[in-house]
């Protein structure tokens, strides 16, 4: 078990979500409602946008949570999982139909998260 290694994937976790809840909350906001999208559609991507904010939160909590707690080390699997996979999702739709996804940090992001939580328990 590695303090530092669950600590630095915590903070890079939460500075994520920070940046994404709080700064790109507000351009990505502004950008659905200008669209013509449908509204169920303007809320649904909201809803997932927003989603994505809660799951860098959740990785957050739960990774500081286990530095401090070492014996709760099983939790770190769920989320090494969502970020890994998570961090596959953003590489292969960008290698699809959805170039734009690879120039976004969304997949270092969850990636490097992925990594440090399984070095801080591995």
């Amino acid at each position: 078990m590695d303090y530092w290694f669950l600590m630095t994937g915590a903070i890079i976790s939460l500075a994520g979500m920070v940046f994404h809840g709080v700064i790109g909350g507000k351009i990505y906001t502004k950008n659905i409602n200008d669209s013509d999208m449908q509204s169920l559609t303007k809320s649904l991507s909201l809803v997932s946008w927003h989603v994505f904010t809660l799951v860098l939160f959740i990785s957050a909590s739960t990774l500081i949570y286990i530095a401090y707690h070492p014996q709760f080390a099983v939790a770190a699997y769920p989320i090494i999982s969502i970020n890994l996979l998570g961090s596959i999702l953003f590489v292969v739709l960008g290698l699809g139909k959805h170039r734009v996804l690879l120039r976004m940090p969304g997949a270092i992001l969850m990636g490097v998260t992925a990594l440090l939580a399984w070095l801080g328990v591995w």
